[in-house]
């Protein structure tokens, strides 16, 4: 019986097209018995993309932000360090959902105070969206100590090993993003 944890050994491409590196092991389809060490590096990164999720929840809940709205927050604030806020539009596209739901989003985030409308200076009718100077702060309270325990441990690498972990994870990041998936069967009847 296949463990849940068998991966595909099919080659990955790369931004250049090439394969990853990623060795054939022996079986066309997953990963096999003997490989306890892919395994364990697999087991390793659920448990680290776990933690995650968990703890990006918690900071959300935190802060009484839903999924969609942490990730407009995280736009804006990057966008405003750039000294170029995001308009409406920019903002939909950027999340992937319609210009009216981005106005609820949008209306939402002015309502909590975390974001405000400003008249664009550039042109009339245009609206940006900035977050808030409390907003900056309070994703900096909330996040920061994230970042310093992350920091910690990528500071002790060598470049050596950064390089290969950078290496890794732009190669899955790649293999993963790439993946299509059939679209589901219609229902009975239709």
């Amino acid at each position: 019986m296949p463990s849940d944890r068998s991966v595909p050994a099919a080659s990955v491409p790369t931004a250049a097209g090439s394969d990853a590196g990623i060795p054939d092991r022996g079986s066309p389809d997953m990963v096999g018995p003997g490989d306890e060490h892919l395994e364990a590096l697999t087991d390793a990164l659920r448990r680290y993309r776990n933690a995650e999720i968990a703890m990006r929840g918690r900071s959300r809940d935190s802060m009484h932000l839903g999924r969609s709205d942490m990730t407009a927050l995280r736009l804006l604030l990057q966008a405003g360090q750039t000294g170029r806020p995001l308009s409406p539009a920019v903002l939909a596209r950027e999340l992937g959902i319609s210009t009216a739901a981005t106005t609820v989003l949008v209306d939402r985030l002015t309502k909590s105070g975390h974001a405000e409308r400003r008249p664009s200076p550039t042109d009339r009718r245009g609206v940006e969206i900035w977050p808030t100077a409390t907003t900056d702060d309070e994703v900096r309270a909330t996040m920061g100590a994230m970042h310093e325990r992350m920091m910690s441990v990528v500071s002790v690498l060598s470049p050596e090993e950064s390089g290969t972990i950078h290496r890794f994870l732009g190669s899955l990041g790649l293999a993963v993003s790439g993946l299509d998936f059939p679209a589901p069967a219609p229902p009975d009847g239709a």
